[in-house]
């Protein structure tokens, strides 16, 4: 452990014994402070790992309760920084994944990490995030459920969804490509979700690319429609787009420069109102009732190719 490390952990130890009783009652309050972070993620698991160590203890120091990374950031993107997961240094990232849950641990702050999930020999690993407590205890996780065609030549798909709680806000997790499918969306909201981290790796576009255009976009379109939070992660490497957070009501709060490292501070407050013009008739649109008011049995109605003159 570096110094520096060491004397920032004995810090925030000697203010986390002076707030236990504040946290105790903030801790169903409705309210946190998510830190998204980006940075250039790498085929190196070693250069990944001190962004993370780093972001995470910057993060701490600003107050965050969770800190949130990009899909597959601390073991590089398979099909883009790693060409192939053949030879891949799985030891190398066991030990620096238990040092991030040692770091949470230290720090007291919850994480959510872009990873991979070995799973038996000879199947393909999962793309997965790891929801990790502030006592350094992975808790759940997520694994990519819509994985693209590219991404089946080294992923299994998952198969569930993934609900968490922090300060009484009910947290759910989708990566990348999830985006594409509202249906996803549809089931976290039925699982009455507050906040959805939604992890990306979009870099590397071509000039003109569409999608640092209709990924946020699109996000926007999912959090006015369900009426929840959404903070979005990616990489920085070149010709990515950067970190949003988008409020229930689909407007972006904040976001982050592009194609540059850094971390953006973001508020989740349950108790603040938004504009949800669907909010009548959401409930029934979820149980497929899919019109408003009364319909009607008429004649005129069922006959779709007349028109009724006076």
């Amino acid at each position: 452990m570096s110094r520096f490390i060491f004397v920032l952990i004995l810090f925030l130890s000697s203010v986390f014994y002076e707030t236990e009783a504040q946290n105790t009652t903030y801790s169903q309050s409705g309210k946190m402070v998510v830190a998204a972070c980006q940075f250039p993620v790498l085929a190196k698991i070693e250069e990944n790992y001190n962004w993370i160590k780093n972001q995470i203890i910057e993060a701490k120091l600003k107050k965050s309760d969770i800190v949130q990374f990009a899909e597959c950031a601390l073991s590089g993107y398979p099909g883009s920084d790693l060409k192939t997961l053949e030879n891949f240094d799985w030891n190398m990232l066991y030990e620096k994944t238990d040092s991030i849950l040692s770091l949470a641990k230290q720090l007291k702050i919850w994480v959510v990490l872009g990873s991979i999930h070995r799973l038996s020999e000879g199947i393909k690993p999962h793309n997965s995030l790891y929801v990790i407590n502030s006592e350094g205890e992975i808790v759940d996780r997520y694994d990519k459920r819509f994985c693209t065609s590219g991404d089946l030549n080294h992923f299994s798909p998952g198969n569930h969804f993934v609900n968490f709680q922090l300060n009484g806000v009910k947290c759910g997790l989708l990566i990348c490509y999830d985006v594409r499918f509202p249906e996803l969306y549809r089931e976290y909201k039925k699982l009455d979700t507050d906040l959805i981290f939604h992890s990306f790796y979009n870099a590397h576009q071509k000039k003109g690319s569409i999608h640092p255009v209709i990924m946020p976009i699109t996000s926007q379109a999912r959090a006015a429609t369900n009426y929840f939070y959404i903070s979005l992660t990616n990489s920085s490497a070149q010709e990515s787009w950067p970190c949003h957070f988008i409020t229930p009501n689909g407007l972006i709060q904040n976001k982050l420069p592009e194609n540059e490292p850094g971390i953006l501070l973001s508020k989740v407050d349950l108790s603040e109102k938004f504009y949800d013009a669907s909010s009548k008739y959401r409930n029934n649109a979820l149980n497929g009732i899919l019109n408003s008011g009364e319909t009607v049995l008429n004649r005129h109605s069922i006959n779709r190719t007349e028109i009724i003159k006076q």
